[in-house]
C-alpha cells in the first residue's frame, strides 16, 4: 500500500479506481507482496536448515488464484478438507506435496483423503482405528499437542496446550505410532500446531524442542524413522500501529539450531523441516475497500459503511485489529467514532471507539489493512448482504479473481417443494 498525495493505491492502483470498477466491499491482493513474503522466509529458513520447505495452510485465503501463486513459487498445500485437497488437485498437486490435515473426520472424507494418496495428518489416536477399516495410507503422520500453546490475536486461536481441541497428548504418541506400525504402516512424519501470529522469535524455537523430546523418545523406542518434521505455522504478523514484528531471521536460526541438536541427540537422520503459515504469506498482502453510507450522530457518532461482520468477521469473533485508513484523510484531525455495517445485528457494530477523521462524509472510500488471512475465507451471507468480490493487483494492472455474489448464487441450491410454489 502506498500514499501519493493523501491518495491510497494498491499495487499502483489507486483505491478509487478500483473502487469504481469492481465496487464495494472489495477484497483486493497484491501478488507481489505474497511472493516477496514467500521468499523472505524461506530464505531465511534454508538459510539455517536447507532440507527445509513450506506448505500454504489454504484454509486462511482459499481463493484458488491466491493459492497458485504459492504452488508456483514452490510450497506444497495444507489442507483442512477433501475440498481443499481437490482444490490442490486442481492446482496440480498431489501424493506428498499435499497434507491433510482434517479433524474429527467423517467416514466420507476418511475414503476420500485415501484416495486421494495424500500425506494423511491424523489428529487423534481413535481416528487411525477408523482410517484402518478403509485402508492404509502410505505415509502418515499425527498432530501432536506439546502442551503449551501462544497466540497473538486471542485466546481463542492458541490452537494448543490444555484448552485445544487439537493433537495428541504428549503421553499417548508414543502408543498412537505402534499402533500404527503394528497395522503395517512403514512411513511417518510428524505434524504440531504452534499456535496462531507469534511475534516472539524466541517461542519458536522453544516449542519446537519440547515436540522433538516428545518424538524422539518415541522414535527411539519403537524405532521409527520421521521422514519429516512439520512444526506448524504460527509465523505472526503486526496487526496495530506501532506494534514490533516477528524477528524472522532470529526465529529461523534458534528454530535451526535446536531442530539440528535435537535430530543428533535423538538419532534422526537429518529429516524434511516443514512449516504449514498462510497469514505470514498473505495476512498483509490483502486490504478490504468499503464505502462510507452514512454518518449517525445519536448516542455516539457511527459511520455506516457496507463492509459489516459479515465481510470480516475476525473483530467481532475474536476481538482483533485492523487499521482502517480513509481515502484522502488521513492528515485530517482525528476524533473518536464509532464503525459498523449493515446488518441487523449489534455485533455488527464493530468499532466502538477509533481515532479517523473527522471529517469523514458519505460516500467517502475506507481501506481496512491486513485481511489478506481469515478475512474473506471467513465471509458469510446474512441479512441479504452477499460476499464480495475479490481481485489481484500487481504492478498498475487488476484482475477479478472471484465475482461478487448476486442473488441468484444465494438461491442457487434452494428447492423448492412442489406444494409451495406459486400457481
Amino acid at each position: 500500500m502506498k500514499t501519493i498525495d493523501g491518495r491510497i493505491e494498491l499495487g499502483g492502483i489507486p483505491v478509487e479506481r478500483l473502487a469504481e470498477k469492481y465496487g464495494t466491499p472489495l477484497y483486493v491482493y497484491d501478488e507481489d507482496t505474497i511472493v516477496e513474503n514467500y521468499h523472505r522466509a524461506l530464505a531465511a529458513f534454508r538459510k539455517h536448515y536447507p532440507r527445509f520447505r513450506f506448505f500454504y495452510a489454504v484454509k486462511a485465503c482459499n481463493n484458488p488464484a491466491i493459492a497458485a501463486i504459492l504452488v508456483r513459487e514452490g510450497a506444497g498445500i495444507d489442507a483442512a478438507s477433501v475440498n481443499e485437497i481437490q482444490l490442490a488437485k486442481d492446482l496440480g498437486l498431489g501424493g506428498e506435496n499435499v497434507m491433510f490435515s482434517g479433524n474429527f473426520l467423517s467416514d466420507e472424507d476418511i475414503r476420500k483423503g485415501l484416495d486421494s494418496g495424500v500425506i494423511f495428518n491424523l489428529d487423534d489416536i481413535a481416528t487411525l482405528r477408523r482410517v484402518l477399516q478403509f485402508g492404509k495410507p502410505e505415509i502418515m503422520s499425527f498432530r501432536v499437542n506439546p502442551g503449551y500453546g501462544r497466540s497473538n490475536v486471542g485466546e481463542f486461536v492458541t490452537n494448543a496446550g490444555s484448552n485445544a481441541k487439537f493433537g495428541v497428548h504428549p503421553d499417548k504418541v508414543t502408543e498412537a505410532y505402534r499402533l500404527a506400525k503394528e497395522a503395517g504402516i512403514s512411513r511417518f512424519g510428524v505434524h504440531m500446531m504452534p499456535g496462531s501470529c507469534i511475534t516472539d522469535a524466541e517461542y519458536f524455537p522453544f516449542v519446537t524442542g519440547l515436540l522433538m523430546d516428545i518424538i524422539g523418545k518415541t522414535g527411539r523406542e519403537l524405532g521409527i524413522k520421521f521422514e519429516f518434521i512439520d512444526i506448524g505455522g504460527g509465523l505472526g504478523i503486526p496487526y496495530k500501529p506501532g506494534e514490533e514484528g516477528l524477528d524472522l531471521e532470529r526465529a529461523a536460526q534458534l528454530t535451526a539450531q535446536i531442530f539440528s541438536q535435537k535430530s543428533a541427540e535423538y538419532g534422526l537422520e537429518s529429516p524434511l523441516l516443514m512449516m504449514e503459515p498462510a497469514r505470514y504469506f498473505v495476512g498483509n498482502a490483502g486490504w478490504i475497500i468499503g464505502k462510507v453510507h452514512s454518518i449517525k450522530d445519536s448516542y455516539r457518532k457511527i459511520v455506516g459503511t457496507d463492509v459489516g461482520m459479515n465481510t470480516l468477521c475476525r473483530p467481532v469473533m475474536y476481538g482483533s485489529y485492523h487499521h482502517i485508513y480513509v481515502n484522502g484523510k488521513e492528515d485530517s484531525p482525528k476524533e473518536k467514532l464509532g464503525l459498523c455495517g449493515q446488518l441487523c445485528e449489534n455485533t455488527d457494530y464493530w468499532i466502538k471507539e477509533r481515532e479517523l477523521p473527522s471529517d469523514i462524509a458519505e460516500g467517502d472510500l475506507i481501506v481496512i489493512e491486513n485481511a489478506g488471512a481469515y478475512g474473506f475465507a471467513m465471509s458469510y451471507q446474512y441479512n441479504g448482504r452477499l460476499r464480495p468480490a475479490e481481485v489481484l493487483v500487481k504492478k498498475g494492472k487488476s484482475w477479478l479473481i472471484r465475482k461478487r455474489e448476486a442473488y441468484e448464487d444465494m438461491v442457487a441450491n434452494v428447492k423448492m417443494p412442489r406444494h409451495l410454489k406459486k400457481s
